[in-house]
């Protein structure tokens, strides 16, 4: 199958045209200049627009696993059902990369899957500008933004009988990039229409995403499991959040730090430490009574109890989510689970305590893991732009031909400058 087969030849052969001025004379005619930076940047690392593009996609297993622990695998079932059925019927491909560039789904027209795979667009295929030349996820990737792809415009003349449009996914909380969604095919696919859905199914995703997490605590049907179901989330958020059976509450500061507090103490907590952890300052007794009380009124009955106080259910917190996943080494899980620091305005010792303690122990673990898109991931967030050791551990861990290089090396420059 040829998917450039309906591709006006006026159209083509100017694209064609304007490549090869490129490569003879470096001249930017007739190039978009989201296109002529990616040319460039293609050339600079070291690419062959017309040499036959050759690597080793991922073995099937380090696949499975890049899959399962990526956070946007919970969102391919609504992918599918928003962009891939549709793409499929209309003969074009929806693939999935993660942060890094690697390509996790390909999926779609299954003939113009056996003819993309020539060009080694599948799975587990490094899709960066350094690998294949400009690409549409590669160059989303690239440079944070939804772009298309047309024909001639992909530098490696392997891919330039393709079309295609791509946008990066993003944590909803943490800004975070997690990957680039594409639609490849013929010149249909990279048509506005198709960024267009591409970008809606984006939203789509980051919307899930987000709904997820609210709700993630709350169960539904008989009120006997309550037990089971509170859930506090205290991560990256400026109060706590008590989801149950019966709804959701919403806390301010201190309350957020009571709650805190005993849902780290098993053996619960007297007014006199939780005075100690709550303030440098002497906290008066009555002060704290007067704020218990109040919490006390909020709170489902029989949940918070005296001498001392503690919880009367169990509460499940999402710091114990993300203790879970870095105790049984599932350092992708945590970082999707770790939504910020705990508590982040909270100047409380014993909060601050809890706060330092994760975030290290998060930190270390990424560092110590050494996979790029993880990385990146824990990097690329409010929480970590202005860690230079971990800018610097990217840097060293993307490569040259990474389509996040550029970008990190400039947030290294700054920092260092700083």
């Amino acid at each position: 199958m040829d998917p450039s087969r309906s591709m006006p030849p006026r159209d083509l052969r100017r694209a064609e045209l304007a490549r090869e001025a490129f490569l003879e004379r470096g001249s930017p005619e007739d190039v978009r200049p989201e296109v002529y930076q990616s040319w460039l940047r293609s050339l600079s690392d070291g690419l062959d627009p017309e040499a036959e593009l050759r690597q080793e996609p991922l073995a099937d297993d380090a696949l499975r696993s890049l899959r399962e622990q990526h956070p946007l695998a919970a969102s391919m079932p609504l992918i599918r059902s928003l962009l891939t059925e549709s793409a499929a019927e209309a003969g074009l491909l929806v693939a999935v990369s993660d942060a890094a560039g690697r390509l996790l789904w390909v999926e779609g027209d299954s003939a113009l899957r056996r003819s993309a795979e020539r060009m080694l667009f599948l799975p587990g295929a490094d899709w960066t500008e350094q690998a294949v030349g400009t690409n549409a996820p590669g160059t989303a990737l690239a440079i944070d933004s939804a772009v298309r792809i047309y024909g001639a415009e992909h530098l490696a003349r392997q891919v330039t009988s393709w079309s295609c449009s791509a946008a990066p996914i993003h944590d909803p909380d943490t800004g975070a990039m997690l990957g680039a969604l594409d639609l490849t095919g013929g010149d249909d696919a990279a048509a506005p229409q198709s960024l267009a859905l591409v970008s809606a199914t984006v939203a789509a995703v980051e919307a899930q995403l987000r709904i997820a997490r609210l709700t993630s605590g709350i169960v539904i049907g008989d009120p006997a499991q309550l037990v089971a179901g509170q859930r506090l989330t205290v991560l990256g958020a400026g109060g706590a959040t008590l989801s149950s059976s019966d709804g959701v509450r919403k806390f301010g500061l201190r309350h957020s730090e009571l709650l805190l507090l005993l849902s780290e103490a098993a053996d619960g907590m007297t007014a006199d430490q939780l005075a100690v952890a709550l303030s440098d300052d002497e906290l008066p007794s009555v002060t704290l009574r007067a704020e218990i009380s109040r919490l006390r009124g909020v709170l489902p009955d029989g949940l918070l109890l005296s001498r001392p106080y503690r919880f009367g259910q169990a509460v499940r917190s999402d710091i114990a989510v993300v203790r879970e996943h870095l105790e049984r080494g599932e350092v992708g899980a945590a970082v999707s689970a770790y939504r910020g620091p705990v508590l982040p305005d909270s100047e409380a010792p014993g909060v601050i305590q809890i706060r330092e303690q994760l975030h290290t122990r998060m930190r270390n673990s990424v560092l110590k893991h050494g996979d790029s898109d993880l990385l990146l991931r824990f990097a690329d967030t409010m929480f970590g732009r202005d860690d230079l050791q971990l800018w610097e551990a990217a840097e060293a861990l993307v490569g040259a031909g990474s389509p996040r290089r550029d970008s990190v090396s400039a947030r290294v420059s700054r920092l260092r400058g700083r």
